[in-house]
């Protein structure tokens, strides 16, 4: 139908390949980038940069000897850049935080990949999740025995994909410009954005972007990008520069070129091959429908949801079974809402011999109307313990089809309904772990100057204590305490003062038999990694001790040899936050 729109003659378009593959930074200061190149500079820069008779010489050599040409130019940059492999890739200066440029240099490969592994088996907490974002996002030198550079960059990237930080991601990879090096770091941050139906967020990172893009599906989302900001030139001038490199993709072709305007009708075919696809077929049909299954991928379900595309689930009848239990699969991946599943549930009709006689009956039922019986008979409990016992059922019949996830907010709805004394025994655990929350709760800080860690000594570590003032009161509170008979140092009070000790806080040694430390305490893997100067190993440790429970909840033993090793390793903005947390009376 057309070759190159924009470039009449064949010659302009060899040169540009040349130039694109010569001539990689024209301007000294300033690189090109294929993907936000603008024509006039192109042609600006040919003229300054190529005589006639070299473009003659262009011409008759040929396109195909021009590409060969670019393949050999690309091997030598591949080994120049290999040459000059980046060696640091972070966020945060080492001073931040207490740390070194040289964190990982001692660690060996080995450990990290088990760690790494442990680490990955966990939702870690949000105490957790905030110690490793420290210690994998400084900036510093990569480890280097067994594990190569390109591992331990997939183990960053492999953590914030599962963090789903997009901001962190999208500042991670602006700073480092490791896009080629990670292309399914970038590609998880658009594509995230684009099934939130944000397609500003997914495209704006392109133009930060400062290296040509080598991964093929980012070529073509940028292309989209490019045409989506009405830079149609570009886009079309990518687009041929890449069709005659042998780019072909027929499906993506045909919506970009009904969306250039080339075309009158685009191919109707809807692709779940990935969410660029799928938001293409979107765009190209005015009256486009589609009905999902269990296996259409949840970022394609999210998309749907967020366009506005599903199907409403009370136009469904209760006998479409599959439909429903699609749905289920939906809300259990929190793309459907879970209100409207069980309003859905209220539609089923039964007697009231089966309301009666739920604990049995439910069983003998399809598991859809098996979750709508035991829905509708909680529905009608008043007793507190016949409701838990329905609620933990319900929430047993979900999970065991896969899909727990379902019954999460409607399951805490009504557990606070529950007064914490009504409930039973025998469902105290349950009760306590699905009423857990991460929120973050101001809760205010009581003193209580009876007590040495929730006395107002603790505020030293908010840094509103000078060194000399602190050593005073903490020398009269000593001897109040060396007075009291009754008074004997608890765990978090001996955590409290080997902490101030750590930071050069002087401690009588009149006080010294008020307490003893056992040093068996401290694993010897920590202790040994501290004392190797592996930094950066020793901080995962600490993340995988925690792993997902928040730091509130560890036992005191298990706090304290924490507290130890952060205290060894002068990391004293991390120590203080967790200290700060658990050390003061919260009320």
């Amino acid at each position: 139908m057309k070759t190159l729109k924009l470039l009449n003659k064949k010659n302009l378009s060899i040169i540009i390949i040349y130039l694109l593959s010569t001539f990689p930074a024209i301007a000294e200061d300033k690189p090109i980038d294929i993907w936000n190149i603008d024509k006039k500079e192109v042609e600006t820069s040919i003229k300054e940069n190529i005589s006639e008779e070299k473009i003659n010489e262009i011409s008759e050599s040929g396109i195909y000897q021009m590409q060969a040409d670019k393949n050999i130019d690309s091997i030598k940059l591949d080994q120049t850049l290999a040459s000059k492999e980046i060696k640091i890739a972070g966020l945060y200066d080492p001073e931040d935080h207490g740390l070194t440029i040289d964190m990982w240099l001692n660690s060996d490969g080995l450990v990290l990949k088990k760690l790494f592994k442990n680490i990955n088996n966990y939702n870690l907490s949000k105490d957790a999740s905030e110690i490793l974002n420290i210690s994998l996002l400084t900036n510093a030198y990569y480890p280097n025995l067994n594990i190569t550079d390109q591992e331990f960059l997939e183990f960053k990237s492999n953590w914030l994909i599962k963090d789903s930080n997009l901001e962190l991601i999208e500042e991670y990879l602006i700073k480092n410009q490791v896009v080629n090096l990670h292309p399914d770091l970038m590609r998880y941050m658009v594509d995230k954005y684009l099934s939130q139906s944000n397609i500003k967020k997914s495209c704006e990172i392109f133009s930060k972007i400062k290296e040509p893009l080598e991964d093929e599906y980012l070529s073509k989302f940028n292309l989209y990008c490019l045409m989506n900001y009405g830079k149609n030139d570009q886009a079309q001038l990518i687009l041929d520069l890449k069709k005659e490199q042998g780019f072909k993709d027929d499906y993506f072709e045909n919506k970009i070129n009904y969306l250039f305007g080339y075309i009158d009708q685009p191919n109707k075919e809807v692709s779940e091959k990935s969410i660029l696809d799928f938001h293409l077929a979107h765009r190209t049909n005015s009256e486009f429908s589609y009905d999902p299954k269990k296996d259409t991928p949840k970022l394609i379900w999210k998309y749907l949801s967020t366009s506005n595309l599903l199907y409403n689930i009370q136009d469904l009848e209760i006998t479409d079974i599959d439909k429903i239990s699609t749905i289920e699969k939906a809300t259990h991946d929190k793309n459907y809402s879970e209100q409207d599943l069980f309003e859905f549930y209220k539609r089923f009709q039964f007697n009231i011999s089966q309301l009666i006689n739920t604990d049995e009956v439910y069983k003998t039922l399809s598991p859809i109307e098996g979750r709508a019986l035991v829905y509708q008979r909680l529905l009608l409990a008043k007793d507190p313990e016949l409701k838990l016992g329905l609620i933990k059922t319900l929430k047993d019949i979900f999970k065991k089809d896969g899909i727990g996830n379902a019954f999460e907010e409607e399951l805490k709805k009504f557990l606070i309904q529950i007064k914490k004394e009504d409930i039973p025994s025998n469902f105290t655990t349950f009760y306590a772990n699905y009423t857990k929350t991460d929120e973050v709760i101001d809760k205010k800080v009581k003193y209580n100057n009876k007590i040495l860690h929730q006395s107002k000594l603790v505020n030293y570590f908010n840094g509103d204590y000078a060194k000399s003032k602190i050593e005073a009161d903490l020398d009269k509170f000593l001897k109040k305490i060396k007075k009291d008979k009754k008074y004997f140092l608890s765990k978090k009070d001996i955590i409290f003062l080997e902490a101030l000790k750590a930071d050069g806080v002087k401690i009588s040694k009149k006080y010294k038999s008020l307490y003893q430390i056992n040093e068996s305490e401290m694993p010897s893997d920590i202790q040994k990694m501290i004392d190797n100067k592996e930094f950066g190993v020793a901080l995962l440790r600490i993340v995988e001790v925690i792993g997902p429970d928040k730091i509130e909840d560890i036992d005191d033993d298990t706090f304290y040899f924490i507290i130890s090793t952060l205290n060894q390793l002068n990391v004293d903005l991390i120590r203080n936050k967790l200290l700060l947390k658990v050390l003061p009376l919260k009320v």
